[in-house]
């Protein structure tokens, strides 16, 4: 498997990234990359990022970095349909966690999910994430010690 990456996205690669996209039965779960990097327009918290494997644009993540409270979430993260099942989700989350850890004050790694039949929990518990028992907007939330 190629290396993975954690790439700010710029004008070269907007395009790329922005054609990304999950598999039919995923997008309930998830919003398109172009809502995500409005969002991030307008959040000082965003912190969107292009998964590279190698060269190759493969997916999407978006943290919400509020060093203050400190508090860290995935706001959003996708894998390309054509790019899943090769380990790139797994990598890519791994990169986002050592990120984070080099944060000031990171203690955990929060992020939600929408808790309807097929949503990513398993994928999220196999990389030791675990319930809280909290909700966010009707999601469930998980954390993962740092």
């Amino acid at each position: 498997m190629s290396e993975i990456t954690l790439r700010e996205i710029v004008q070269e690669n907007l395009d790329a990234v922005l054609k990304l996209d999950v598999a039919e039965d995923q997008r309930q779960f998830v919003a398109t990359n172009t809502v995500s990097l409005a969002q991030a327009y307008v959040s000082p918290k965003a912190w969107p990022r292009a998964i590279y494997a190698g060269e190759l644009p493969v997916g999407f993540v978006m943290l919400s970095i509020d060093r203050e409270k400190p508090e860290y979430w995935v706001w959003r993260f996708m894998i390309g349909a054509e790019h899943q099942g090769k380990g790139y989700g797994r990598a890519a989350i791994r990169a986002v966690v050592e990120h984070v850890r080099a944060l000031p004050r990171a203690t955990e790694l929060l992020l939600s999910f929408v808790p309807e039949p097929g949503n990513p929990r398993p994928f999220y518990e196999s990389l030791g994430f675990e319930l809280t028992g909290e909700e966010d907007q009707g999601e469930k939330v998980m954390r993962l010690a740092l």
